[in-house]
């Protein structure tokens, strides 16, 4: 009973502790349950315009754009520069797509089904197909029949893991281009409408016209702010302080760091230079009297030995005399050579035969009503090794079929080149290169580097006793693909965002140097701080004080004779100064003197004016009309030509600033 009463007693407060136990429950399950949610956030590669982008359709992006590269160049392997431009135009293309596709919602617009059928593949195909090369016939000339073939081969079904692996590079392709031209299309209907809701009336018509016309000279004389000793002005804080406020809207900025970083060369020392001379010395006997000089090359050159026919003109010249003089024979050796950081020799395997040097290929149809295709004229390296060798075993009028891609193709030999002296040359090269002692050395002077100067001063003045080269790096942000000319430095740029001002960083490898950096400044703010920017307002506020120093000087003239002796300058003559005038006389782009000059009556002297570059006093001469009828129409069609002709770059800079985006790339990069 006791135990019940203390229950009792306690009522109020047992409600509350249960309360509060079953709301932890509560919450813990929900977030259990909700967790694929918030995980599913945490994947988002950024949001654009109320639209989530998760890595997987950033992913899918980015490889359908490589695989575009691909087709498109040729080439399959890809440096870090090109990864990093492929990353940063698919972003840009999924910006402009939602941030379209947002503003298209709200005034109805998109583009149907129909109309990108008739872009892609009616009669007149947009520009963005009829300029691929894959749709080009033998006359370099865009042909629908070959646009219609593609299209029917991605219809077919896949035999192999090639056919399978050709047949997705080919609708990636085809994909990729779909989207563009809608993408296109979408920017150029909105652009479109926002032009021809442009519009000049008579009266911006009559003051371009008048702007043109009416001209004046003037007299002047002109004091630079330069010629006033900065000893003679005071500039104050708050006169900083007072800039500041008044330009604050152009200091507007994302999160960015500034860095600073010196590099350790990642170098061969004099031991592995003589080390890699010992091991080709010591390979020079085998090199001469092996029968398996393809093991030899290949397992101890640079170069592989592939048995290839070098012409005198493919063959590396310091090799053309030794492959190519009168008397060698198969079994030559030149002696062990040296240069640009490489020893290397050279084995004749055979000389005295010759070769075509080229061959002109044809394409056969592979369908009735098709054409044969002329493919023009290629050297071996130029063609796939399944193509090159029938291609060059073969003569004149020949035929010979090959896999490629999803099928197979027949190609006839047109014309093949007359037969030139050819070699096959076995070359043993090896490039000298930090051994991994080399290596360690000097990625523990680094090391050592970081250890005894943790501090940005420590860091700048070790730097400086040690010679090293302290390279300044600005305005990095979370996207920053490298640091400078640095390969593979974005992990610096993600250091950067984690550390603290003043902090210095590990080492870190960028290509052959080893890099240590240390970050001088976090800018987190919506704005540039005053500090940031305080040197460029110090020079305008600098300059606004020697405009009221000059002009006090000028109080009271009643001349330009008398500005001019006061100044110790001479009175110059602007010529022939419109509305439209982009430079005053000798002074450069002065908008505010020249609309004083036109609006001064003649004869009339100004009032000391502050300018870009200086203070101004001027004297107006005759004001001049040139000949001419106003054509309001024609003047009309030209202003809005001026205006609408920006309209592309502004509208879509506008609606990708007010799309709300958030960029969280960094976060996966």
């Amino acid at each position: 009973m006791a135990t019940l009463q203390k229950i009792r007693n306690h009522g109020v407060a047992l409600l509350v502790i249960v309360g509060l136990a079953m709301l932890a429950f509560i919450l813990g399950d929900f977030l259990n349950s909700g967790s694929s949610f918030f995980n599913r956030s945490r994947e988002n590669v950024g949001r654009i315009a109320g639209h989530d982008v998760h890595y997987t359709e950033y992913e899918a992006a980015k490889e359908q754009l490589t695989e575009v590269y691909k087709i498109e160049t040729g080439r399959s392997d890809f440096d870090e520069e090109l990864s990093s431009q492929i990353r940063n135009q698919v972003w840009q293309m999924m910006l402009m797509d939602y941030s379209l596709r947002a503003e298209g919602k709200k005034i109805g617009m998109d583009v149907t089904a129909d109309e990108l059928s008739e872009l892609c593949i009616g009669e007149h195909p947009h520009e963005l197909i009829a300029g691929r090369r894959a749709f080009f016939d033998e006359t370099g000339s865009f042909n629908r029949d070959y646009l219609v073939r593609f299209l029917a081969s991605l219809e077919q079904d896949a035999e192999t893991p090639e056919q399978a692996a050709n047949l997705k590079q080919a609708k990636n392709y085809w994909m990729y281009w779909e989207h563009a031209v809608r993408l296109t299309c979408m920017q150029e209907k909105y652009t479109n409408l926002l032009q021809s809701l442009i519009k000049a009336n008579s009266i911006d018509a009559k003051y371009a016209f008048n702007a043109r016309q009416e001209s004046v000279s003037a007299e002047y004389v002109m004091q630079p702010f330069y010629a006033v000793a900065d000893s003679l002005v005071k500039v104050s804080n708050s006169d900083i302080k007072k800039l500041y406020a008044q330009h604050k809207k152009e200091y507007k900025q994302t999160p960015n760091r500034a860095i600073a970083y010196v590099a350790f060369d990642i170098k061969p020392s004099e031991q592995d230079f003589a080390d890699t001379k010992k091991l080709m010395e010591d390979l020079q006997e085998e090199f001469k009297t092996t029968d398996d000089v393809a093991l030899v090359v290949n397992t101890n050159s640079d170069i592989m030995y592939d048995g290839r026919d070098y012409s005198e003109t493919t063959i590396p010249e310091q090799y053309k005399d030794f492959a190519f003089a009168k008397g060698a024979k198969a079994g030559d050796v030149t002696e062990l050579r040296f240069a640009d950081d490489t020893y290397s020799m050279a084995r004749l395997m055979q000389v005295g035969y010759s070769l075509p040097d080229s061959v002109c290929l044809k394409a056969i149809a592979s369908q009735e009503g098709q054409e044969d295709t002329e493919l023009g004229w290629f050297t071996a390296d130029k063609l796939n090794k399944n193509i090159a060798e029938p291609a060059f075993a073969g003569k004149r009028g020949t035929r010979f079929t090959v896999a490629q891609g999803l099928g197979e193709q027949t190609f006839e030999i047109v014309d093949i080149s007359a037969a030139t002296p050819k070699a096959k040359v076995a070359i043993l090269e090896r490039n000298v290169t930090p051994s991994s002692k080399t290596y360690s050395v000097i990625y523990n002077n680094a090391k050592q580097f970081i250890v005894n100067n943790p501090t940005e001063d420590a860091f700048r003045a070790a730097a400086a006793e040690q010679g090293l080269a302290v390279h300044p790096q600005f305005n990095l942000n979370k996207n920053t693909e490298k640091v400078a000319d640095l390969k593979a430095s974005r992990a610096i740029v993600r250091w950067a965002f984690d550390a603290k001002e003043g902090q210095v960083s590990d080492v870190f490898e960028c290509g052959n140097q080893f890099v240590v950096a240390v970050l001088t400044e976090a800018n987190d703010g919506e704005y540039r701080s005053l500090d940031a920017v305080r040197s460029e307002l110090t020079v305008e506020a600098t300059n606004n004080k020697k405009a009221e120093y000059i002009k006090k000087q000028l109080a009271g003239i009643t001349s330009l004779q008398e500005a001019a002796e006061i100044l110790g300058k001479p009175v110059q003559t602007a010529e022939n100064v419109t509305l439209a005038s982009f430079r005053f006389g000798n002074a450069g782009n002065e908008p505010a003197v020249i609309g004083t000059a036109l609006a001064l009556a003649e004869g009339e002297l100004s009032e000391p004016i502050q300018g870009r570059t200086g203070v101004f006093v001027l004297k107006a001469g005759a004001k001049t009309i040139a000949e001419g009828e106003l054509d309001v129409e024609t003047e009309k069609q030209q202003l809005v030509s001026r205006v609408a002709y920006m309209i592309p770059y502004q509208a879509i800079a506008l609606i990708q600033e007010q799309a709300d985006v958030e960029d969280n790339r960094a976060n996966f990069q």
